[in-house]
């Protein structure tokens, strides 16, 4: 292209002298030889010489047009054609300039006028119709900027009825978590792992969580809500790494005393240079935002039953295998209604028990319906059911179950001191014996863990909601199961009884 362009302006420079000689010889000879006038013989030769000009010329425009289609392509992505037709194409004032320019040449003399001036009649419709729709354009665009900085609608009341299902709200200094500008992972990413993992170990999906800077807290300080309503709160170092030593020791780093918001253990912020020293001495090594992140999984599940909707309850059954919806046509509503099938599901949540297994709880229900509507004794026989699942939950690193038995006389006792029918079946101790109970139960739980064991209490069925009922108020993470739950071939270990007196001897059993 370049020995091109070089050719066309040497043939220029050549096409230029021709023009000249052509038009003063042949007005010389015209004169001389012809005895034309000079008039005449200068119109003659010197239209002869444009018509010759433009005819020699042909080559060097399609070759100047293309070094100018080729340069001006080297600056756009695509292929030629759609390059050229585009920017051709798009601008309406190209478009009119090349009207304009055809009319001109149509009115020139010799040249044909009719396929000129059709041509430029289209083109320049076509630039017209672009023009038009290029400033609708612009006008459009004008009043997006005009509406946009208009004051904005007031938000209708109804908005302020909204609740947030789960809310968590940061002081200012920890903004940057949710970013992950500081160390450890982003919390957003956190949460979202958190919410599928909820999914995978208790059956349905949990509702989002909304993140909301809140200035009324302290900076470094956030706040746990269930629906609008606190459900824990802490405060936190977000340029710092959370330390716990796991055998409960002094930790023999400088830094800052606190207590994890979780579980309130006795733990030590310090800069991002002690992690090594940190693991090196076995201390336990938490990112601010893994901190945020474990308490707000406690605290889900701490309320996981309170957020199993109707509307959830419903999506669940709904979404379950064809070859189960039988089933549910047969139990619901001739024998349970929706609202019951949601209550036996929330008891199972309240004590972090799965309801993944969906198909062997319906079951449950169904079988259980058949001689009671107590929803209290449905769940109950559900439980039973999972029997299996429940006894896994509770083994221990040996294979085993550990667990602390009722003595027979607070069986005995409480079993007199029972009370009402179905769900309304109380337990009527005197405060006294009240007392004495959750003294016993404290000292032996406390006597096992200790000794590094964490045992469930094993209960008759009878009593078993009621007696958990009682520990859940200063025990809430203490499994209450009864014998019904424990799966045949589960291998048991009794390590004591809650009795008035003192822990007897311990013994492995087998199933």
């Amino acid at each position: 292209m370049d020995g091109a362009g070089k050719f066309v302006r040497g043939d220029a420079i050549a096409g230029l002298l021709i023009t000249v000689i052509n038009i003063l010889a042949g007005i010389i000879i015209g004169v001389g030889q012809k005895d034309m006038s000079l008039l005449a013989a200068a119109e003659n030769f010197t239209r002869l010489t444009v018509g010759d000009g433009l005819v020699s010329q042909i080559p060097a425009l399609l070759t100047s047009t293309a070094a100018g289609i080729i340069v001006t392509k080297a600056s756009v992505s695509g292929s030629t054609n759609n390059a050229v037709f585009g920017q051709l194409g798009r601008n309406p004032k190209v478009l009119g300039l090349s009207a304009g320019l055809l009319t001109v040449l149509a009115l020139l003399p010799g040249v044909p006028a009719v396929p000129f001036l059709s041509l430029a009649t289209a083109i320049g419709g076509l630039g017209w119709f672009l023009r038009k729709q290029h400033l609708k354009t612009v006008a459009e665009a004008a009043a997006k900027v005009v509406k946009s900085d208009e004051a904005p609608a007031e938000e209708p009341i109804s908005t302020a009825l909204k609740m947030d299902e789960i809310r968590l709200e940061l002081g200012y200094a920890l903004l940057p978590l949710v970013g992950g500008n500081v160390n450890g992972a982003k919390l957003t990413d956190q949460i979202k792992a958190l919410r599928r993992q909820l999914a995978g170990e208790f059956g349905f999906v949990l509702p989002s969580v909304r993140i909301q800077d809140n200035v009324q807290l302290q900076p470094e300080g956030y706040v746990i809500r269930i629906r609008e309503v606190q459900a824990g709160r802490g405060e936190i170092r977000a340029g710092m790494l959370l330390i716990m030593d796991p055998r409960g020791d002094t930790i023999l780093l400088s830094g800052e005393k606190t207590r994890e918001p979780t579980f309130g253990l006795p733990a030590m912020w310090v800069d991002p240079q002690h992690r090594e020293d940190a693991l090196l001495r076995g201390y336990t090594v938490v990112e601010p935002s893994t901190v945020v992140t474990t308490h707000l999984t406690e605290v889900i599940k701490d309320n996981m039953a309170d957020m199993l909707s109707y509307v959830e309850t419903r999506k669940l059954l709904d979404e379950l295998d064809k070859t189960h919806q039988k089933l549910i046509g047969d139990l619901i509503p001739a024998q349970i209604t929706y609202t019951g099938v949601q209550k036996v599901l929330q008891n199972l949540l309240a004590e972090r028990i799965s309801i993944r297994d969906l198909s062997t709880i319906l079951e449950g229900i169904a079988e259980s319906c058949a001689s009671t509507r107590s929803l209290t004794q449905i769940t109950e026989h559900v439980r039973s059911r999972l029997a299996r699942q429940i006894t896994d939950m509770n083994v221990d690193e040996q294979g085993c179950v550990p667990f602390l038995a009722l003595s027979a006389e607070w069986e005995q006792e409480m079993s007199a001191a029972l009370v009402g029918n179905g769900d309304d079946r109380q337990l009527a101790l005197p405060p006294s014996r009240l007392h004495v109970f959750i003294a016993a139960v404290r000292r032996e739980f406390e006597q096992q863990a200790l000794a590094g064991v964490t045992p469930v209490l094993l209960t008759g069925p009878l009593l078993r909601p009621l007696v958990r009922s009682i520990i859940e108020r200063f025990r809430p993470l203490t499994a209450v199961i009864s014998h019904a739950e424990i799966h045949p071939r589960a291998r048991i270990r009794s390590v004591g009884q809650i009795s008035g007196g003192q822990v007897s001897g311990g013994q492995q059993q087998g199933g």
